[in-house]
């Protein structure tokens, strides 16, 4: 079996992380939309800009951050492990806001 780069591993577990990291986000501007939702729309024109613009820099430090993990070499995974953690965190975020929303 060939191994995969440690850029993939680590920008794919980014995915993963990410995802989740934005669908709590998406809760916490949601329940405080006096506060967070609204400094977010100070940001830049609309709140959903600087939702993006958190979590294209969330997913490209958290990715550079694993890629430098063991001394260079980043993450080891299998791609099936890989496969499996990205569908679940993509998973993972739908299932947290629709649950809110299906609550809220």
């Amino acid at each position: 079996m060939e191994a995969i780069s440690r850029y993939t591993v680590s920008f794919g577990a980014s995915l993963a992380i990410t995802s989740i990291l934005s669908a709590l986000l998406v809760v916490l501007k949601e329940l405080n939309e006096d506060s967070v939702l609204a400094w977010m729309k100070g940001l830049t024109s609309h709140h959903w800009i600087t939702h993006g613009l958190f979590m294209v820099i969330a997913f490209f430090a958290i990715g550079w951050g694993l890629a430098k993990m063991n001394k260079g070499e980043g993450l080891k995974m299998k791609p099936e492990r890989l496969v499996c953690m990205i569908a679940s965190g993509v998973v993972i975020g739908g299932l947290i806001i629709s649950g809110f929303y299906l609550v809220f």
